[in-house]
């Protein structure tokens, strides 16, 4: 097996979105080496003020949304008529299609708030299909645990050294291939199975991780290039990531706010179906 070298690192940079929600942000719209992940936002604050109007009404097309929440809850509801609520270890998905309208809000009770949302391309044969959502909650997805490893698997089946160690029930999320939440004690190393012809990344949101003779330090996003095998080793403090692996889709990628398309006309048609109410209307 062939170890996958480090290429790139990608701090997250100080935000807001929404209704004023305080993030962090590692924006990849079009990037060759993460497709087909185009952003990754991490929420975390201890004060209310920091996210509690949340994300009013807004729409999307073309794209892939998850949103895995480690502490506070989150309520999302859409135009489909989906109402979900997850919190401490839960995860939602919804893949827009052709076009939905969907809010997210924080719960009542919720203080402090530690998630992330990340966003995916989806293929332009698919980009017009039917809106879907999914909710997961955190009993339900698999946890691998060692002395000084966790892996909790949200997509896809995780190896080391070919031997399984847990597998993701979120089968929907295509074309990414695996997602997990991966802990590391200090200077603990884990080597994962990953796919030679799919891209792999990892947010770093806690600690710190030895790469190549340098130290990264959370947060940000590391990129990953070539080998069929991904060795992960913190630094003394420990550290903690999302791992993510996916085979690229390869296609043209035309970002506009909520919008993913893959030419500029195509944003265009979006904007004015939003505009004069035939966006749901597919």
């Amino acid at each position: 097996m062939t170890i996958r070298r480090f290429t790139a690192f990608n701090p997250a940079q100080v935000t807001t979105d929404g209704a004023g929600v305080a993030i962090q942000r590692v924006a990849l719209m079009g990037v060759p080496t993460v497709d087909p992940l185009l952003m990754v936002d991490e929420l975390r604050s201890p004060f209310r003020d920091d996210f509690s109007a949340g994300f009013p009404s807004h729409p999307h097309r073309g794209m892939q949304t998850l949103t895995y929440m480690l502490s506070g809850g989150i309520i999302h509801e859409d135009s489909m008529g989906n109402r979900g609520e997850i919190r401490d270890g839960g995860v939602q998905w919804m893949s827009a299609g052709s076009g939905v309208i969907h809010s997210e809000v924080p719960t009542q009770d919720t203080e402090g708030l530690h998630g992330f949302q990340l966003w995916f391309n989806l293929p332009a044969s698919q980009k017009m299909d039917a809106p879907r959502y999914r909710d997961i909650s955190a009993k339900d997805l698999p946890v691998y645990s060692s002395e000084s490893i966790s892996l909790a698997a949200i997509a896809g089946d995780w190896y080391s050294d070919g031997c399984k160690l847990a597998s993701g029930p979120l089968m929907e999320l295509q074309p990414i291939a695996q997602m997990a939440d991966v802990g590391l004690a200090g200077n603990a190393t884990l080597s994962l199975d990953v796919k030679q012809a799919a891209n792999t990344a990892l947010f770093l949101f806690e600690g710190g991780l030895d790469v190549q003779t340098q130290d990264l330090e959370a947060p940000g996003l590391a990129v990953f290039e070539g080998g069929d095998r991904l060795e992960i080793s913190a630094t003394t403090e420990g550290a903690r990531c999302l791992v993510l692996t996916g085979v690229p889709i390869g296609e043209p990628v035309v970002g506009y706010g909520p919008f993913v398309m893959n030419t500029r006309e195509e944003i265009e048609t979006a904007l004015n179906e939003y505009r004069d109410g035939t966006f749901l209307k597919h």
